[in-house]
């Protein structure tokens, strides 16, 4: 028995474009990466900004944090009390949710200005956080499928 010439064809296309198409369905369930930008001087609004990243990163998503200003001091090893208190309902600190998030993956870095502007060296800053350099940050805040938070 031979087979219908059409039919052939069709198993022929099917079985091109099936490569194809799996990565494009893959690609559709990587999540866009995640740019959290925190300036506020509020640890409320600091804590806030912390809570909605570890949600972002708790679904997947690979997260890089940029402080600057006020929020920058979340970073210090030697940070203030309005980074480190815990704060109601659960008694959460900007600073130890920060860590929780980078101990999860993210990356964290402070504004390339803001030791400068506080006198002070990369050596004032948590382990593991680092100083954005701006053509880095820049790239990664302008990626097309990059999604960014700023509080």
């Amino acid at each position: 028995m031979t087979a219908h010439p059409i039919r052939t064809l069709a198993v022929a296309l099917a079985l091109a474009v099936a490569p194809a198409v799996a990565p494009a369905a893959l690609a559709q369930d990587a999540k866009p990466p995640l740019v959290t930008v925190v300036t506020a001087e509020h640890p409320q609004t600091q804590l806030m900004a912390m809570v909605l990243t570890m949600q972002a990163v708790e679904q997947g998503h690979a997260v890089d944090m940029l402080l600057c200003g006020p929020a920058g001091d979340i970073a210090l090893a030697d940070a203030p009390d309005s980074a480190t208190a815990g704060q109601p309902p659960r008694g959460a600190s900007p600073q130890g949710l920060m860590q929780a998030i980078m101990q999860a993956g993210a990356t964290v870095r402070v504004c390339a200005v803001y030791l400068p502007g506080k006198d002070l060296g990369p050596e004032a800053l948590l382990e593991g956080v680092g100083v954005a350099q701006p053509p880095a940050q820049a790239a990664a805040m302008l990626r097309p499928d990059a999604v960014v938070w700023s509080f």
